[in-house]
């Protein structure tokens, strides 16, 4: 792929991939000494939704907060959108922002996004870790069914702020968890209709069964004990199916784990990115 670094678009950096801006943001020291740490967030999300992991890692690594195509500055592409192909950007990226391998962290989509990217070029991945990710995604059971199609039925009439409130008590039911409800509403309501259906179609096509046993760095697998999005049976598919892989299920802990455990998980990542 084409690329050259673009302006700045306020405060983010972009790279231009073949005439579409993918934009990221940087904390942390940045030297060839350094080990970089890229976050890929999960559908509808953005660079920012890391807020509660960067300040963690940027005493120690050089972290990278991508806006994944189609969501906060980064414009969708003209072609159709693919997990593989999300993935190639990703890897143009990483070229551009370190001078070797880096330690990939993925949420939902991210994490999807992030083992493509693995089995496409390992050389770039030291270590992969993949939060409430999956290698082919299928309802388990009619609830989980109703619930897919409940969105799906949503995403395709009613705007998009009634489907981030939707998807919003999704990920944080409880009362306490009303600050987190609003800033996902935010944030997911401000995501174009275009490229949240864009993204839901990459994820229903997405399939790396097949590639699993090619991921041979070391792989952290993070699952949250209530997540009601991805069902174990995927989580336990991908550790069965990538050799050494780790999991860490996160207690009291639904789809968005960066949010309703971030000490937990924090915790969990920074032990883990020691070893590798």
């Amino acid at each position: 792929m084409a690329r050259r670094l673009a302006q700045y678009t306020g405060p983010m950096p972009t790279l231009d991939i073949d005439g579409t801006a993918l934009a990221w943001d940087e904390s942390g020291p940045s030297s060839a000494a350094t080990p970089s740490v890229v976050l890929l967030h999960g559908l509808g999300a953005r660079a920012g939704d890391w807020s509660l992991q960067i300040p963690a890692l940027a005493g120690r690594y050089h972290v990278v907060a991508v806006d994944l195509p189609g969501h906060g500055r980064s414009a969708l592409p003209r072609e159709r959108l693919t997990i593989d192909g999300i993935a190639s950007r990703v890897s143009a990226l990483v070229s551009h922002v370190s001078t070797g391998p880096v330690h990939l962290v993925g949420l939902s989509l991210g994490g999807c996004v992030a083992l493509a990217l693995a089995a496409q070029a390992p050389e770039r991945v030291r270590s992969l870790t993949l939060i409430n990710a999956f290698a082919r995604l299928r309802p388990a059971g009619p609830r989980a069914a109703l619930r897919v199609l409940v969105r799906l039925a949503l995403v395709a009439m009613a705007p998009m702020p009634v489907v981030a409130a939707h998807v919003a008590r999704g990920l944080f039911p409880k009362r306490e968890q009303r600050d987190l409800y609003e800033r996902a509403v935010a944030s997911l309501g401000a995501t174009p209709r275009a490229s949240y259906v864009a993204g839901l179609r990459a994820l229903a096509r997405f399939d790396a069964r097949a590639r699993l046993a090619a991921v041979r760095c070391p792989t952290l697998i993070v699952v949250g004990d209530r997540d009601a999005t991805v069902p174990r049976s995927a989580t336990e598919a991908l550790r069965a199916g990538i050799v050494g892989a780790r999991l860490v299920v996160v207690a009291d802990s639904g789809h968005a784990t960066t949010h309703d455990q971030p000490e937990t998980l924090n915790r969990a990542l920074l032990e883990f990115l020691r070893t590798c």
